[in-house]
């Protein structure tokens, strides 16, 4: 009788600390089809060329693990405020996942020079024309702060660049000095 407590305490205890885990790791989450080949989906994340088309204006794009995943919103703009400076590649496998780091907005400027969070990218060739997406941004903290920078890359991420994305292989690269309307291409966050 003993023993049985023992073991309910422990697989209770275990339990407990499961669910606190799993409520505590907080991800955002967009899922959606694009109508593109895996490869060059693939490509728009892992190039230069690629990022430049949908992305941002300019940047740094190494692929190798711990090389440069730096995007600029703002090239011509002094360094450390040309937009997203200071992220890594951290894996990759051709044409099925990307991932890599992912900083804070200059609003939340404590985060953005001291934390990061982590995105990964999942591509599965559907056919030769359709590859589903899945987009995870993970590693969030509970603080106000956190739940801001949470909220914004919600915005940003769906609204913003994951519309360009789609926009990309619907209508074409994006034009940066003469911006589309991409809003019907809005995709919405998954709830975690």
């Amino acid at each position: 009788m003993k023993q049985s407590l023992i073991i309910l305490g422990i697989i209770l205890f275990v339990s407990i600390n499961i669910n606190m885990k799993a409520q505590d790791d907080k991800r955002l989450i967009f899922k959606f089809t694009i109508d593109a080949p895996v490869e060059e989906v693939y490509k728009s994340w892992t190039t230069l060329e690629g990022i430049k088309s949908f992305f941002a204006p300019d940047g740094s794009v190494e692929l190798k693990n711990f090389g440069n995943f730096h995007i600029y919103f703002f090239p011509d703009a002094p360094a450390g405020q040309r937009g997203s400076e200071n992220n890594v590649v951290l894996s990759y496998e051709e044409n099925k996942m990307f991932s890599f780091t992912w900083d804070f907005p200059p609003s939340l400027m404590d985060l953005r020079n001291n934390q990061r969070t982590v995105v990964l990218i999942r591509m599965n060739k559907i056919d030769e024309n359709k590859t589903e997406f899945l987009f995870i941004q993970s590693g969030w903290g509970s603080s106000e702060d956190w739940i801001k920078g949470y909220n914004y890359f919600k915005k940003a991420w769906g609204d913003v660049v994951l519309a360009r994305l789609k926009y990309k292989f619907e209508k074409g690269a994006i034009d940066w000095n003469n911006l589309p309307d991409y809003s019907s291409y809005v995709v919405e966050a998954l709830e975690d």
